[in-house]
């Protein structure tokens, strides 16, 4: 068994780099001190991440190849929630001595996996050795003329719209610490089809946490079809819409009975975990019997599904792929629910978010110093 400390980084660069694919916009790739890209519409998106071992990932659960298919996937949500096309990333990889080789180049063709349905290039980066795992991308991508989709155009009359899955990633994440699904998966893609999802099908929602499979084409279609403001959901449902909420100085009031279909399918992977953990029904929620229990957590709360969130003008027709979940509202306008008038904020001091009318729980979603 090869281990990365058995080869010199030139060796190990030698095994990795043929496995990265070129991408369209790449005039030069990797082999020179830097890439060099393509950017036709003079203006170039770019963002970046890091995964860490234990932090973002574990080894006992996640392949390399599960990985590089994570980091590529988090990383083309961000320049898709700006109404981009991703072009290029470059990676740079932190490896104790004594992984194995294969998890290396795992990751690298995980990564390929990953860019091939945007033809986008891995084109550099850096390694170096260090005491646990880490993963660092920096993404760039292509606004083709148009202009960026910001989080803070939404204005009241807007239509809150959802693109991608609800709640998946969360319930994989919970079948995996219940120790429900045996991992590793296998490299080919889980096919992703719609309806409850029963025993059988437990794996996809694993596939969900570890493989995300973005709608990156529905982002760039937000934008042409004029979509106000827009981000990639992340750290949970409601956590990001406050802070679309906050940058666009609105409040989001989301339908209460938006996401049922998503709770619903996900009911037995909910049961099977509260069974196998002792939690019996949780209960999560305004106060209200409809959101309640894990289902209601995974998809309110639950992050790295790396769906896309938008606003669009009242009336708009929406892409292919997206569903009206909400409505935008001013800050002077106020909700009414069961329990009465609602003004409040989520997690933190900015604008109002609302599922019809209510407030939702206390800081929901994924912080990364509070976790």
């Amino acid at each position: 068994m090869t281990r990365v400390r058995d080869l010199s980084e030139e060796q190990i660069l030698e095994r990795i780099v043929p496995l990265l694919p070129r991408g369209s916009a790449t005039l030069l790739g990797p082999g020179d001190d830097a890439a060099v890209l393509a950017a036709s519409d003079g203006r170039f998106v770019v963002s970046t991440d890091v995964l860490v071992e234990d932090r973002h990932f574990r080894t006992r659960w996640s392949t390399g190849y599960d990985v590089g298919r994570r980091a590529a996937a988090q990383n083309f949500a961000d320049i898709a929630a700006m109404g981009a096309r991703p072009t290029a990333l470059v990676t740079s990889l932190v490896v104790p001595g004594d992984t194995e080789l294969d998890w290396v180049t795992g990751l690298a063709t995980g990564l390929a996996d990953g860019c091939a349905p945007v033809g986008a290039g891995a084109v550099g980066g850096d390694l170096s050795g260090g005491p646990c795992l880490v993963v660092s991308i920096t993404v760039h991508g292509d606004l083709e003329g148009r202009p960026p989709v910001l989080r803070s155009g939404a204005r009241p009359g807007d239509v809150v719209a959802h693109a991608g899955v609800r709640g998946w990633s969360a319930a994989g994440l919970a079948l995996l610490e219940a120790g429900l699904v045996r991992t590793p998966l296998s490299p080919a893609p889980l096919e992703v089809t719609d309806g409850v999802l029963l025993e059988d099908a437990w794996e996809r929602l694993v596939a969900a946490y570890l493989r995300p499979d973005p709608p990156l084409a529905a982002g760039v279609e937000a934008a042409r079809a004029g979509a106000t403001a827009m981000l990639d959901l992340s750290d949970g449902l409601l956590r990001d819409a406050g802070r679309l909420a906050r940058a666009s100085g609105v409040r989001l009031d989301f339908d209460a009975g938006a996401f049922a279909k998503d709770r619903d399918a996900l009911h037995s992977a909910a049961r099977a975990v509260a069974a196998a953990t002792g939690l019996g029904d949780p209960g999560w929620g305004p106060g209200t019997s409809d959101i309640d229990g894990l289902t209601g957590r995974w998809v309110w709360a639950g992050g790295e599904d790396h769906g896309l969130l938008a606003t669009f003008p009242a009336g708009a027709r929406l892409p292919a792929g997206w569903t009206a979940v909400g409505q935008v509202h001013g800050l002077g306008e106020v909700g009414v629910g069961e329990a009465g008038v609602v003004e409040a904020v989520v997690g933190e001091p900015g604008p109002a978010v609302t599922i019809g009318g209510e407030l939702p729980a206390d800081q929901p979603g994924w912080d990364h110093f509070r976790a």
